[in-house]
């Protein structure tokens, strides 16, 4: 397979044939509706002509009879009526077919000759079989032909009534036709129409030799040069001044460039400024270069006649986006406009939530029903409304809003929102509903579920916990709201927060004594309030104790972990002292004599004393 390559090439060869294939079809299919718009034009102009030549010829007679009828009063009276009522008649109806006439025009310029580039006329109407695109390329032809002749005489070319038309002729040539249909599309006559094309015709036939002569290929080339020359000094002269003004930037760069920070943060070093600064030089300059190029190129294409094409598309491509846009700018400055208003009330109202949240916020403003840490979430949400509220009446005015592409991405997007955030939602909305609940403070130490710590942050869409073990545990809103969730520190201030823990004791003690030395005990705790008396309850009699729960208030939820504790070691250490063995129902053991206890040794050393006199420490 050494010939590969031809396969590919045969490929491109055939589409690039089918692509013109296509373009020459659609070029045949675009001039036949043309020619059908102008045939079906012209028979309006004929229609309408003819019923202008039959008012003139019956307003001609009636003026003759007129003039016969000089001592008939009466007869002549109804002549006279009779001739206004012609004048009159279907003056509205030829009023509208002017008016369609005038619009067609205006929208149809005809097909255009052009021999060598530049129009000279606008072929209209059709001659037998040859409609006005057949016209036009038949006579764009022949005109081209007599560029070739190396002995064109311009007064060879003449105008020769032929029957009901006129031909513009050039020897025994016949260049094109001028019928009356053409006459009527210009409103001239047809001998005027005939010697203006034959002018034309002249005078383009002589400009395209002497363009295409020696001397003027000479000039021309010239020309060329010349603008070259200088094209390549004012190149020559940019690069020179980028390279010096980039000299001129490394020897005084400490003075220029001293990074930038933002709040302490090195955002860019003074070296990756300088680095930025070659990047912004090089693409300032290959802009600029491409731009006098651009600049350059229609002086270029425009020098030869059959480049100018070229020099005129370019300058049209260069123009028309800017006109288009420009348009587009004056177009939608009204739009603007109202879209600012609108952006600046509602940004005026954003600012006068703000203002009120803050008030209540700190207290300044009171609401009967409204608490303070109900003001942000409120003005959030308030905020949210104002600017959906704002996006959808601005959507009509955005522009592209009613374009089909930009409705498909709308909805495309909101589908993927709806899906790929509805647990997000959920727990918005639960954020929403938690903080008007007001079930926790930041600050409070509560219990959601397994989860036990204090509320470092709470927003829209979690909760964050610190345990004592100093974990940060974030919860979703979405399970807090479906859950139940403790608060240890709304009443702690007010009433009190009870701690409880329960003791189980043998019935061998009696239970006013153990009440002393529970109570003693909490008494005696780091943390317990004192000014309240704990209180212990009874909670069970059970085959071989009685369990007993001591009740203490603390006003530190916050170290409930330490005060249990210490709760439970002061517990051991009064009953101890007392004498007195804690019983547990998962504790057993088998005693020998009489002596044996639960009690510490250290404690047995010492005298006990009586049941009704036990003083315990603290």
């Amino acid at each position: 397979m050494k010939q590969w390559w031809i396969i590919p090439v045969l490929v491109w060869s055939l589409t690039c044939a089918a692509q013109s294939s296509d373009s020459l079809q659609q070029k045949a299919q675009q001039a036949a509706i043309t020619d059908s718009q102008l045939v079906y034009t012209t028979r309006l102009l004929r229609s309408n002509d003819s019923i202008t030549k039959a008012d003139a010829a019956e307003k001609q007679q009636l003026l003759e009879q007129i003039e016969t009828l000089k001592n008939n009063d009466q007869q002549k009276q109804t002549l006279l009526k009779r001739l206004a009522d012609v004048e009159s008649k279907d003056s509205l109806r030829k009023a509208r077919q002017q008016g369609r006439i005038a619009l067609l025009r205006s929208r149809q310029k005809g097909i255009p000759v052009t021999p060598f580039l530049d129009t000279l006329f606008y072929v209209y109407g059709k001659i037998g079989p040859f409609g006005p695109s057949d016209r036009a390329h038949n006579t764009s032809n022949k005109i081209r032909k007599l560029a070739d002749d190396p002995l064109f005489a311009a007064d060879s070319v003449k105008v020769s009534p032929n029957e009901d038309i006129i031909d513009v002729t050039y020897n025994d040539l016949i260049l094109l036709s001028i019928t009356d249909d053409d006459a009527l599309w210009l409103n001239e006559d047809k001998n005027s129409v005939a010697e203006g094309y034959a002018a034309m015709i002249r005078k383009s036939v002589l400009d395209y030799k002497e363009a295409n002569s020696l001397k003027s290929m000479l000039i021309r080339v010239a020309w060329l040069l010349l603008i070259l020359l200088i094209f390549s000094g004012i190149i020559y002269l940019v690069n020179r001044f980028f390279s010096r003004l980039r000299r001129k930037i490394v020897q005084e760069k400490d003075k220029f460039f001293k990074g930038i920070k933002v709040k302490d943060y090195p955002l860019l070093n003074p070296q990756k400024q300088l680095g930025m600064a070659y990047s912004v030089l090089k693409v300032v300059r290959i802009i600029i270069i491409l731009l006098i190029v651009y600049i350059t190129l229609p002086f270029v294409f425009s020098i030869f006649p059959w480049t100018k094409g070229i020099a005129d598309s370019l300058i049209s491509w260069t123009l028309a986006p800017i006109k288009a846009m420009m348009a587009a700018i004056l177009g939608y400055l009204p739009k603007l406009l109202t879209i600012l208003v609108i952006y600046l009330v509602t940004r005026y109202l954003v600012k006068f939530i703000n203002y009120l949240a803050a008030e209540v916020a700190k207290g300044a403003l009171h609401i009967k029903g409204f608490y303070p840490d109900w003001a942000w979430p409120t003005a959030s949400v308030v905020k949210f409304l104002l600017y959906a509220f704002m996006f959808v009446i601005i959507f009509p005015y955005l522009p592209g809003s009613d374009s089909k592409i930009f409705q498909g991405v709308s909805v495309f997007l909101g589908i993927l929102f709806s899906l790929g955030s509805s647990s997000a939602i959920a727990n918005i909305i639960a954020g929403f509903v938690i903080t008007y609940m007001r079930p926790f403070k930041i600050g409070d130490r509560i219990k959601i579920g397994e989860l036990t710590g204090d509320v470092i942050e709470k927003n829209m869409l979690v909760t964050r916990l610190r345990t004592i073990k100093n974990e940060e545990i974030t919860v979703p809103n979405a399970s807090i709201l479906s859950g139940h969730t403790i608060n240890y520190t709304t009443s702690s201030k007010e009433l009190g927060l009870i701690l409880h823990t329960t003791a189980t004791i043998g019935y061998d003690v009696p239970w006013r004594k153990v009440h002393e030395l529970l109570i003693s005990a909490a008494l005696a705790t780091e943390g317990i309030v004192k000014d309240r008396k704990p209180f212990v309850l009874q909670t069970g009699l059970d085959d071989f104790y009685v369990s007993y729960e001591l009740n203490a208030y603390t006003d530190h939820p916050e170290e409930m972990a330490v005060i249990y504790s210490g709760l439970r070691q002061n517990i051991q250490d009064f009953m101890n002292e007392a004498g007195v063995e804690i019983m547990s129902p998962h504790y057993y053991i088998r005693r020998e004599d009489s002596s044996t206890t639960t009690i510490p040794a250290e404690y047995l050393s010492k005298k006990l004393a009586p049941p009704g006199d036990a003083a315990p420490k603290g």
